[in-house]
């Protein structure tokens, strides 16, 4: 049996034939095992055709507009103006919709009958959810499709069914092999039959499989499809997983940049109804080509550093392709290629660059001679081989360092893309019109049965009593409206302050006044807090990073409490080496600023308290606590970062609490290569920070709360069946250990084993809240809990409002309770979740995430941008990352 037929018997589709296009990929997929070769050397290129014929489309969002026709590409076809649907959608792979399938909720017999808690007052909120409905015993029908004598083009075994649209229906979706219909046929098992242009017969047996009700994973999948093709019928074109409307621009041309306004959609099932989820989105495209930053560098750095300085620029940036709104990120730049090479198409014909975009999209290539870049196709394209594009083609997409450093660009671009509650639902509002007003949207809903509660859903949410700041003794009342202590803590004695008796400040000559305003400010404000600030060891160094390392070398000792650096620009290179020599060759706290940061004096006491603090963290010092009820308990944050650039490393932060008071912390770090698993790394920092948490409290931890960040969409399968049972074991082992303690030795092993409860954050969510005061909508205040109606109804789940933003919607941050031992009334697990954004050292107020998720996100961000390698133990009970 072949693959393909293979693949029609378990009822998938076939796969798609290797020179078949990519749908809609306007660029040259080069099909090389290993160098690109010369420029001159033909190479056998997979040409892709456009959806349409021509370049990307165009025009405004539109209402009542006739729909443009858009030409069927291979995949789902969907009759009744729905065309193109295809259940793989882009390159041939299911996404999963937000782990739909993944049921975690019915192990946790405490929240099985309900999962909201009672404390707080209530909240009126709305959100920008809007419910779909479907006519009364909604199903969906899905049938397998048979051809005898077996056809191999998709197209034809598409044509040959759909002569029998009297007997099927107009309104269908068909794949190849699976036929989906929102009625029932009358017979379980239909045959058809229908002739080709040669004259074979052709016997066509369409047999139903399933009977889909509207919550099963298949049809939500499904729904999302839909709704993402309607957005297309409106003249919205595809970037990555969102649509936008690249014929209604907002240009900020004093920056260069031009904002396309769009939306980010999902319909999942949840609590009460199966709900779309319709949010904001905007793509910033910088008004510069890749090309012509190339020019720029050539300029600046001359012929010799070219090559090198447009790799270490370029290299890992995303870049649009204007022809067709497709993203791509640029993983190599080929020198020895030009647009003047040619390629073999799929039909064997040769072509160079310079004519297929002629001939294509009717472009003319300015520079013939520039070199070309190239993007490794992702895997979830399903096809091998990589992306060859035009330099001068591609846009540049986001914001560098410098641009983000730009306060007034920064605040010229917040105006387009910060918009505050009432404008932000009104756009939303306003996508939900056109789709209620388009004739052909309505029409294809209406044929599948389904249609949009128009009116956003309304709910009551619940906000929790304020926590209060305790600093050394004192307890301090701040204003919750604005979730920030800094003015009420000035003058209070922190908790444990660290004596600077023997530091080391590093600066350049030119630097030598902003050095001593640093001195002179920090004997200012040091007494206030508590610490004893001796003179430091001053030192002039060159501006080189050489000159930097070898004074750490030559004067850094182990007595030394903290080496500060002020730099005179935001170099990375010399930023990385201090950091990487004094967290790994001489483990000694460090820090660098600005000399810049200093140079401002209207806020130089402002910038020396929180320098102050900073080095207190560093050194082992105690800033503030709340109250925190539950004892013996350990709290972990962590967190994942990806080296994005070389692809190589990918780097776990890891962050446990080591007293009850959760101001002291234990950090490690698990540097792995790419393809390798992080939990097995992580397993035995579990293990190492339970023995420091023995030594620092001669027992064990009751509880364990891990908060799980850096969990991406489809992941959370391998984190329930892989992570949560490796940490459980290792409880087991731990507490197996310690039955060898004198004074724990009237306890079994399950007695000392801790309960382990792990707790999904993620941060980027498409909730938005609103409150609703005065007639008009607000943003809801810090310390709002949302667990019901907008919540799945398969996990124990809820959003927590913690923090305030001075512009725009305050955006929630969502937390999954995959498993819990501790069970936890869900009042005091979200009051705890709530009180740990607070004890984040580095800001006095709070923080959208728990305290130990934001450390070991720092973590594991200087460790994979700096250091490369784990630091030093000996820092491990420091807060050396801040």
């Amino acid at each position: 049996m072949t693959g393909r037929a293979r693949a029609r018997a378990r009822g998938r589709p076939p796969r798609q034939e290797a020179a078949g296009p990519m749908a809609g990929d306007p660029a040259v997929a080069v099909d090389l095992p290993g160098q690109l070769g010369e420029a001159r050397q033909p190479q056998r290129v997979d040409v892709p055709s456009h959806p349409s014929g021509e370049p990307g489309g165009h025009g405004r969002l539109r209402g009542l507009e006739s729909v443009q026709q858009e030409r069927r590409p291979e995949g789902l076809r969907v009759s009744s103006g729905l065309q193109g649907l295809c259940l793989r959608e882009r390159g041939g792979r299911q996404r999963d919709y937000h782990d739909l399938g993944v049921n975690t909720r019915q192990a946790m017999l405490h929240v099985q009958e309900s999962k909201t808690g009672v404390s707080g007052r209530m909240i009126k909120l709305t959100s920008n959810h809007y419910r779909l409905t479907s006519r009364p015993q909604w199903a969906l029908y899905q049938y397998h499709v048979g051809y005898s004598p077996e056809m191999e083009s998709r197209r034809l075994r598409s044509a040959l069914l759909f002569q029998h649209e009297e007997h099927i229906g107009r309104t269908h979706a068909f794949d190849g092999s699976i036929l989906f219909l929102p009625q029932k046929l009358r017979n379980k098992v239909t045959e058809l039959f229908s002739r080709t242009r040669n004259g074979e017969d052709v016997k066509i047996t369409v047999t139903l499989t399933n009977e889909l009700p509207p919550t099963s994973p298949t049809c939500l999948h499904f729904y999302n499809i839909i709704f993402r093709r309607l957005l297309k019928m409106l003249n919205l074109q595809q970037i990555g997983r969102n649509y936008y409307n690249p014929g209604d621009p907002v240009s900020i041309p004093n920056h260069r940049l031009m904002v396309w306004p769009g939306f980010s959609s999902s319909i999942l099932q949840y609590e009460e109804s199966i709900m779309l989820c319709a949010d904001v989105s905007h793509k910033v495209l910088r008004g510069e080509t890749v090309l012509d930053v190339m020019h720029s560098l050539h300029s600046q750095v001359g012929e010799e550093r070219f090559r090198d300085a447009c790799a270490k620029e370029l290299i890992g940036l995303i870049v649009l392709t204007r022809y067709n709104n497709r993203t791509y990120r640029i993983d190599d730049i080929n020198w020895d290629s030009n647009p003047m090479a040619t390629f073999r198409k799929s039909d064997g014909a040769e072509i160079t660059f310079l004519e297929y975009y002629k001939k294509q999209y009717n472009i003319d290539i300015g520079d013939p001679k520039q070199p070309v870049l190239i993007s490794q196709l992702k895997k979830s394209r399903n096809v091998e081989g990589t992306v060859v594009l035009i330099p001068e083609l591609c846009s540049l997409t986001g914001l560098t360092e410098k641009m983000r450093s730009d306060f007034n660009m920064m605040k010229d671009l917040a105006v387009h893309t910060r918009l505050p509650p009432e404008q932000r639902q009104w756009e939303v509002g306003r996508l939900l019109n056109y789709i209620q007003k388009d004739d052909n949207v309505q029409k294809e809903l209406g044929n599948w049965g389904l249609s949009f509660d128009y009116k956003s859903v309304a709910f009551t949410g619940r906000v929790v009593q304020g926590e209060k700041i305790f600093q050394s003794g004192n307890m301090v009342d701040y204003n919750p409206q604005f979730a920030d202590w800094t003015k009420e803590t000035r003058g209070v004695p922190l908790i444990r302050a660290v004596p600077m008796d023997n530091w080391l400040l590093i600066h350049t000559r030119r630097n030598h006044d902003v050095a001593n305003t640093l001195i002179q400010s920090l004997y200012k404000v040091t007494p206030s807090m508590g610490i004893r600030m001796s003179r430091p060891t001053t030192i002039e160094v060159d501006d080189r990073t050489e000159a930097y390392l070898r004074v750490l070398q030559q004067r850094v000792t182990p007595d030394t409490n903290i080496v500060v650096c002020i730099l005179s620009s935001s170099r990375k290179d010399k930023y990385d080496a201090i950091k990487k020599y004094l967290c790994t060759d001489c483990p000694i706290p460090s820090q660098c600023v600005l000399a810049r940061t200093l140079s401002k004096h209207q806020t130089i006491m402002t910038v020396a308290t929180k320098i102050a603090l900073q080095m207190n963290c560093k050194m082992g010092g105690e800033l503030w606590s709340v109250e925190i009820p539950l004892k013996q308990v350990m709290i972990v944050g962590i967190d994942c970062y990806h080296d994005t650039v070389t692809g190589r490393q990918s780097v776990a932060g890891f962050v446990s609490s080591l007293n009850q008071t959760m101001t002291r912390w234990f950090s490690r770090c698990v540097v792995q290569s790419r393809g390798q698993e992080l939990v097995d790394g992580i397993k035995a920092c579990l293990q190492t920070a339970l023995r420091n948490w023995f030594k620092w409290n001669k027992c064990l931890p009751s509880r364990i709360f891990v908060y799980r960040d850096g969990v991406g969409d489809g992941q959370l399968n391998t984190l329930v069946n892989y992570e949560v049972p490796q940490f459980l074991d290792c409880l087991k082992s731990i507490g197996s250990f310690y039955r060898q303690v004198e004074s724990e030795r009237s306890r079994s092993s399950e007695e000392l084993s801790p309960r382990l409860t792990v707790i999904v954050v993620k941060k980027r969510v498409g909730a938005r809240f609103f409150a609703e005061v005065g007639g008009g909508l607000k943003n809801p205040p810090p310390g709002t809990v949302v667990d019901t109606v907008i919540t799945r109804p398969e996990w124990y789940d809820f959003f927590v409002v913690s923090h305030t933003v001075k512009n725009g919607c305050v955006t929630p941050t969502h937390y999954n309770v995959i498993y819990d031992g501790s069970q936890l009334k869900p009042d005091h697990l979200q009051r705890l979740t709530y009180k740990l954004c607070h004890m984040y050292y580095n800001w006095s107020g709070v923080i959208r995430v728990p305290a130990p998720c934001q450390y070991a996100h720092k973590l594991a961000f200087l460790v994979g941008q700096s250091i490369h390698r784990e630091p030093n133990l000996l820092l491990s009970d420091r807060l050396y990352y801040l």
